[in-house]
């Protein structure tokens, strides 16, 4: 591992810290919870799916005629993501997205799916993202952490892009789902297979392999860049900034809920 990608990480710790020992988790302690964390975290799970998508556009080859890419090994890790997220097997071997999964394990615990699906419905074009998202309805925190990932595939700056991916994403979510396995309901992981599925195949799949080639993947695009390097700081940080700032607004409204 370089230095550059160590003293990243070391910056991360405190942010990574705040995150892993968040007192979300804590409140997740009935079905009513589970299913307001997961009407508002299907927006994230959704949009990793368009910083993917970016990188595969910018790492691998998807216009014609086809060239042979500057880094074969990236793009099969880009490309085996795409592959297992976009056509993955569900927990009775049928070939679903994560993101789908995500909707199975929603319906399966009786969390409402209508409004994802709507605003997805809603959508134009990659251009008008942004505008689309300041003009919804969305939590203040779901608006944010979707601005600062469609701002950061509108920049076409691939580092950026990796360093969301790689530090707001993949690198992190091994971490994050044992948090929400470790504090759920016992009497919940047993009733609700689908869900409990596409928890341990995420911790699975990203904490074996993917986190490791996600590092080489910024090494990869920063190189000897220190500018470069300066600015996948910056878009890691605020990748995990977004990301706490939507565990901070979940909880407070869990907490509301509790009290009325």
């Amino acid at each position: 591992m370089s230095k550059e990608i160590q003293s990243l990480e070391a910056k991360l710790i405190p942010l990574r810290k705040k995150l892993t020992d968040h007192p979300l988790y804590r409140t997740l302690e009935d079905l009513d919870d589970i299913r307001l964390f997961m009407e508002s975290h299907v927006y994230a799970v959704w949009d990793f799916m368009s910083l993917l998508k970016a990188l595969q556009r910018e790492l691998t080859c998807t216009s014609l005629p086809w060239q042979p890419v500057a880094n074969p090994r990236i793009a099969r890790f880009i490309n085996e993501i795409v592959w297992g997220e976009e056509s993955d097997v569900n927990e009775q071997g049928v070939p679903r997205s994560h993101y789908e999964m995500y909707l199975d394990a929603m319906q399966e615990v009786g969390a409402e799916v209508e409004a994802i699906e709507q605003w997805l419905a809603g959508m134009d074009t990659l251009e008008n993202m942004l505008d689309y998202i300041a003009k919804s309805d969305l939590q203040p925190a779901e608006k944010a952490f979707l601005h600062f990932t469609f701002a950061t595939i509108q920049s076409g700056e691939v580092h950026q892009i990796a360093a969301a991916f790689t530090f707001g994403r993949e690198d992190l979510i091994p971490d994050m789902f044992i948090e929400i396995i470790n504090h759920s309901t016992k009497e919940g992981q047993g009733q609700f297979p689908k869900l409990k599925y596409y928890l341990e195949r995420h911790i699975e799949v990203d904490g074996d392999e993917h986190g490791p080639l996600a590092l080489e993947m910024i090494q990869e695009v920063c190189g000897t860049d220190q500018q470069k390097w300066k600015e996948a700081e910056a878009v890691a940080i605020t990748a995990l900034e977004r990301r706490i700032a939507l565990w901070d607004e979940i909880a407070l409204r869990i907490g509301a809920e509790i009290r009325a």
